[in-house]
């Protein structure tokens, strides 16, 4: 699972870029194939974008040209639309309200209808992303800008958190349900929007609230004013936000990321103990799941898995192919911490199996008796359309394999999953605040189209074998 994308918007602050740049380097671990910054101030507008990090697109030349008082900026991951330089965000377009900058977290169900329907009206666009769509919707739109967007987003289904600024305003939005995070922070005089809290810690930002679902947000000189696109009946926030993609040191929901991860472990260890000697987590991101499980049951934890963060393309892969190269290239095992022991191996998620089958390898390698298995989400049966970037369905072992299958395909001697049930026990919230679609098919937003498409390519293959 690829993570999706991050939002950062900043008003009232003469360093307004400058914070906006260090805010997504917080929100780097949301996208890592582009980033780009749109500001205003006395200068005029000024956009930058580009491929790669944060660090790699922004230096100190480029970011004098960003100077101003208000700024918006994006990290990408694709989710629609092709990569390339031309779908970097935020994306930019002439308006009743001036030059208009827009960037997106989310994904949009229905967005080929919209785009069909705005070319019929002269539209042209110049990316293949799904965020052009509201783009190019509001700069046909006059009058009040809240009122602009109220009427262009009726028409959106799908996941959607977008900032969206001109040089009189900064406006925040989440869909009426609620299944991307967004939040709101100050800093001194200002006020910031971003997808995760860890933006606001790295510059020393105070969170105040999140976005609610359904709620535009505005601040111009007059300070913010908030309104809504309509009542939010029933939230759908994404639960993997919480299991996954969110920084441990995040809010996410409202709710502590660390703390909902660290019970999804203790949930586990309650839901399938195992006779083991030794808890090791697949860095980094089921670090606090094994933390969790570890105190849970009693079982010693250990960093037995060592992760490489400088690991990029390599064209050194020798023609005698090592076994699990690319697995060693990016883990190492801890011999000591696991020879000769009963390990359990904990797991946020299994998607395709692939990686997971090599690492039970390696530390079968380094003289482990036994490998129980410990996963601290359900298993994922379905893909996301709503911002988050899934393999096709049956690329999903989980879709065609059953527990048992899964655990032989993997080579472990146990493996077991959290249940859905645990999983929402662990967030401490009503379970219907949450979209589990992922891991149960219940689609919360364009539901039946989505169910119909998947059923339409499940015939499609059976008719062809």
């Amino acid at each position: 699972m690829k993570e999706e994308c991050g939002v950062f918007g900043i008003f009232n602050h003469p360093e307004a870029s400058r914070l906006a740049t260090l805010g997504l380097h917080a929100l780097q671990h949301r996208g890592q194939e582009a980033a780009g910054i749109a500001s205003w101030g006395s200068h005029g507008f000024c956009r930058r974008v580009g491929l790669g990090l944060v660090s790699s697109v922004f230096d100190r030349r480029k970011l004098s040209a960003l100077s101003g008082h208000l700024a918006i900026g994006h990290v990408r991951y694709a989710t629609a639309g092709r990569g390339g330089v031309r779908n970097a965000q935020p994306l930019v377009a002439q308006s009743f309200w001036g030059k208009m900058a827009l960037a997106h977290n989310g994904n949009l169900t229905n967005s080929g209808e919209l785009k069909r329907r705005l070319q019929r009206r002269g539209v042209r666009f110049t990316s293949s992303s799904d965020t052009e769509v509201i783009l190019r919707a509001l700069s046909l739109e006059r009058g009040d800008l809240s009122g602009a967007l109220r009427r262009v987003l009726a028409a959106v289904r799908g996941a959607y958190s977008l900032v969206v600024a001109t040089p009189q305003a900064l406006m925040a939005v989440r869909d009426p349900k609620g299944f991307r995070p967004l939040c709101l922070g100050s800093y001194g005089e200002s006020y910031l929007v971003a997808s995760e809290t860890c933006a606001f810690d790295l510059i020393g930002a105070q969170y105040l609230r999140d976005v609610a679902p359904g709620e535009i947000l505005r601040l111009d000189s007059g300070g913010l004013s908030s309104s809504y696109l309509e009542e939010a009946v029933r939230r759908s926030f994404c639960v993997f936000e919480l299991v996954y993609f969110a920084k441990p040191s995040s809010r996410a929901g409202e709710a502590s990321v660390y703390q909902v991860r660290r019970q999804m472990g203790r949930e586990l260890a309650r839901e399938a103990p195992v006779r083991a000697d030794r808890v090791i987590p697949v860095p980094d991101s089921a670090v606090v799941h094994a933390e969790g499980f570890a105190e849970e049951s009693g079982i010693p934890f250990a960093m037995a898995l060592i992760r490489s963060h400088y690991v990029g393309r390599t064209f050194i892969e020798p023609r005698q192919s090592i076994r699990d190269f690319g697995a060693k290239l990016k883990y190492a095992v801890v011999r000591e911490a696991v020879c000769a022991r009963r390990v359990v191996l904990v797991d946020d998620s299994i998607v395709r199996g692939t990686t997971c089958r090599k690492l039970v390898r390696l530390i079968y390698d380094a003289g482990a008796r036994e490998v129980h298995l410990r996963i601290g989400s359900p298993p994922i049966t379905h893909p996301c359309f709503y911002g988050i970037d899934t393999p096709t369905q049956k690329e999903l072992v989980a879709s065609r394999l059953s527990v048992e299958e899964i655990r032989k395909f993997l080579g472990v001697e146990s493996l077991a999953f959290l249940s859905v049930e645990g999983m929402l026990r662990a967030t401490g919230k009503t379970p219907e605040d949450f979209c589990t679609a992922c891991f149960t098919g219940q689609y919360r937003e364009d539901g039946e189209r989505i169910r119909s498409q998947l059923d339409a390519s499940r015939s499609a293959k059976l008719c062809a074998s």
